[in-house]
This record gives C-alpha cells, structure tokens and sequence, in this order.
C-alpha cells in the first residue's frame, strides 16, 4: 500500500507519497521515477517520503513551501525524529539513490554525495502535519506497471523530437539551397557584367 498527500500550498497541488511499511519502501525505491525527489530523516530511521516533480521540472524549481511540507511529513513518520527538535532531512533526487544486493532493506546510499541536499527543520509543524493528514488517501498502486508507462511515454516523447528535429534540418537545408540558387541567379544576371551589342562592336555591314 502506498500513501498519497496533496501540497496544496501551491496552485496547481504537488503529490507527495511515501510506502505504508519498509516493503512498499522497497518497492518506491526500485520502481521510482527518476525525477521523484526522496526524503528522509538524516541518520534516524524514518519513511522513505516521495516528491514527484512536474514534466520538465528540476529540484531547484521546487517552491520552499512544498519542500517544508515534505520534510513536515517525513519528521512526523520517524519514530525517533518525531519527538526532537533541530533534526535534518536529508533528500535528492531518485536517480542519485543507489542500492546494492548486500544492504537490508529500506537502507540506500548515493551515487554522487555533492547532489544530497539537507533541510534542517527546528520542530515538528502540527498544522502543516494535519493539513498533509486530511489529504491522506491509500492505494495499492502496481508501481513496477506505472514506471514501465513513464518510461514508453518517455521513449515516444524522444522519437517525436528527433523527428521534429530531422524536420527542422530537413527544411534548413532545403532553406539554405534554395538561398544559394538564388545567390548564383543573381550573379549570373549581375549588370556590371553584362555585355552589349555596342559595347562589343557589330558585325553587320554598313550599306550607307
């Protein structure tokens, strides 16, 4: 079971997610999307919390308010992080996750340490918490399903741009061939090098 909130601190909303237990963890973190941003408390056990960015979105188009709510949500599913205060939440895109056969579950590390961000957060939020909580919905989403059509979309999505982009060259070059016909027509039909009968003399005779 997976667990659906709605960010709506920002129009249109953003979804936020995160597994119902450490399998569902699991399957989020083998089935994601690449531009699935990941949450989690730094160093304290706690839920795998998702953020899914918007078509042609980065991480730094993010606005503040929805990664609070995030980190909110994340502190209030750590058993330990939940009842400190000054806690950081670390959180990178899923691409940058890395998980190798010899770890246990729900535990990851990073391929490239540089493009894991930390949130500090001072103490839990309530209204920010319950304001996440009435948006709660659950599903038994079929994740490996919904990652295989991300990734066919995707694939569509890059065989239309380079057909639009062979297009596009197509009728540059056809631009460009019809600008150099043009050049040499008028080089051809160039006045200064033109020549008339009276200036390169007659051959007719003179009956005068």
């Amino acid at each position: 079971m997976v667990l659906y909130f709605r960010s709506d601190v920002v129009t249109p909303p953003y979804t936020i997610f995160m597994g119902a237990d450490k399998h569902e963890n699991e399957d989020l973190i083998k089935w994601g999307f690449p531009e699935d941003v990941w949450f989690h408390v730094d160093k304290m056990s706690s839920a795998h919390v998702y953020l899914r960015l918007r078509k042609g979105e980065t991480l730094d188009d993010v606005p503040s308010a929805v990664l609070t709510d995030c980190a909110q949500l994340v502190k209030a599913n750590s058993i330990h992080g939940n009842k400190v205060n000054n806690i950081a939440v670390v959180y990178t895109l899923w691409a940058n996750l890395k998980k190798t056969s010899d770890m246990e579950i729900g535990q990851v590390g990073f391929h490239n340490s540089k493009e894991v961000h930390i949130m500090k957060v001072e103490k839990r939020i309530n209204e920010i918490v319950n304001r996440l909580n009435k948006t709660k919905e659950e599903k038994f989403p079929n994740l490996r399903d919904e990652r295989e059509e991300r990734d066919r979309l995707e694939r569509e999505d890059g065989k239309q741009k380079l057909r639009e982009q062979k297009q596009r060259e197509k009728e540059e070059e056809k631009r460009r061939k019809e600008e150099a016909a043009l050049r040499s027509y008028d080089s051809l039909m160039d006045s200064s090098k033109m020549v008339s009968n009276q200036d390169a003399g007659s051959d007719e005779d003179d009956f005068m």
